[in-house]
């Protein structure tokens, strides 16, 4: 898979921001405040609940919406016509690029608690403008990969294709392909998350399909006739028994697949497994669907399944559709023109001041045993441990950019290298403690 580059002609992402965050500029502009230098932090207060660790996603998405945000005439025009800021803010925003530095997570890494995720150096007016368009690339794109990441696991070597457009928006049903695809989803079933991204995709036939010929036998014949033997057939429109023995008879031993998608899938997979042998089809896999999650995958562990289709589970996030990811401003230039720690102290929604660093501490055994947050200064490396920021924008200019199988391969490693509670579905405390360094 090549390296994806953001789209020439790519829409402007500017107004996929909030009202405020352009009021905010504009008396920041007004007070003279605008261009003081600044560290804005995007990170978590806390895991969803239960959760024993999160997924970085969406990296590469953000990349390309901060190379789009750009407010050309259209979006200067709108904002000038609703009234929304005065000419100074628009003249600003006219000209408007991100010029500053960014650090992150890279794709596919473990996240904890206030991991720093990502760090944009540059001053206010640049940086808090895209506050918003961050927040919700990360928020679904990681929820949506830290879900997938325990479903894959649940499933071990047995592939998972992610099934889910019909169940979300569909913006977010292209973006929740790529983030289950990071987290090690095998294939979609979404085009377009193909044509963008190069994601796999996957797909034969629905009930429809079967529902629309005069006989299961004669859309099955169809089916394999324009597809192939090694077709996945959908066999729980009428009778499973009767469907799996007509599967066989048409494609014969050759037959690739058959689907159950409905009805108790570990009793009907055990069923149709030995009625397969029985036929002479020994090597034609089984693969399940319908509403499946971690827990359901679990369950069919012992179960003669080959592969899950997994939909609408997948793209809420599995009872978590947001990762809860914050955006604060944490370091800023002074009158003496030094930077110094800003933060937060309200009650619940505290933030930590100063300018962040992180580390993954590893023991010499090679598991992951801490998460170290260096405050003002980089965290030491006692000789085996991983610096987890990468540098993704430098002087306005993306060099982060990576391929997916890149980002895949990342979450594999940064995945087996946690603790095997990070393992258990049951609900508990994260995987790994955080510290901080320098922080009082």
């Amino acid at each position: 898979m090549s390296t994806p580059t953001a789209p020439l002609s790519a829409p402007s992402t500017a107004l996929l921001t909030d009202h405020y965050e352009l009021t905010m500029l504009q008396s920041a502009i007004g007070s003279g405040a605008a261009h003081r230098r600044s560290v804005f932090e995007l990170f978590p207060r806390r895991l969803p609940a239960g959760r024993r660790y999160g997924v970085v996603a969406g990296v590469g998405r953000a990349l390309d919406a901060i190379e789009a945000f750009r407010f050309t005439d259209d979006e200067v025009g709108f904002l000038r016509s609703e009234g929304i800021v005065d000419e100074a803010t628009l003249a600003f925003l006219a000209d408007y690029r991100f010029n500053g530095d960014i650090w992150g997570y890279p794709e596919g890494e473990t996240y904890f608690p206030y991991s720093p995720l990502m760090v944009v150096e540059s001053t206010f007016a640049e940086a808090v403008l895209l506050e918003t368009v961050l927040l919700s690339i990360y928020n679904h794109d990681a929820a949506i990969a830290s879900a997938a990441s325990r479903m894959t696991w649940a499933a071990g070597e047995r592939p998972c294709i992610e099934m889910g457009s019909r169940r979300t928006h569909e913006a977010a049903a292209v973006a929740s392909a790529r983030a289950a695809y990071v987290a090690g989803f095998t294939a979609t079933s979404n085009l377009a998350a193909r044509q963008r991204y190069g994601v796999p995709s996957t797909g034969t036939s629905a009930h429809s399909f079967t529902l629309l010929h005069d006989t299961e036998s004669d859309a099955f014949r169809a089916q394999v006739e324009s597809l192939g033997k090694g077709t996945t057939l959908l066999v729980d429109t009428y009778d499973i028994a009767e469907a799996v023995r007509l599967g066989v008879e048409i494609a014969g031993p050759e037959l690739g697949s058959v689907r159950i998608d409905s009805g108790d899938l570990g009793v009907l997979a055990h069923r149709v497994r030995a009625q397969l042998d029985e036929l002479g089809a020994p090597d034609t896999r089984i693969v399940v669907t319908s509403d499946l999650d971690e827990f359901a995958i679990a369950g069919l562990a012992a179960a003669p399944v080959d592969g899950y289709g997994v939909g609408t589970q997948l793209v809420v996030g599995s009872g978590h559709p947001t990762c809860g990811f914050v955006y604060k401003l944490v370091a800023r230039e002074d009158e003496s023109g030094q930077i110094v720690g800003v933060a937060k102290k309200s009650k619940d929604k505290i933030s930590i001041g100063g300018r962040k660093y992180a580390l993954r501490r590893v023991s010499p055994d090679g598991v992951a045993e801490a998460e170290v947050i260096g405050i003002g200064h980089p965290v030491v490396d006692d000789g085996n441990d991983r610096s987890l920021l990468v540098p993704l924008v430098r002087d306005g200019s993306v060099v982060g950019r990576e391929s997916l199988e890149a980002a895949r391969e990342r979450h594999l490693r940064s995945r087996n290298e946690l603790p095997l509670v990070a393992r258990q579905l049951s609900k508990g405390e994260a995987a790994i403690e955080t510290r901080f360094e320098g922080y009082e």
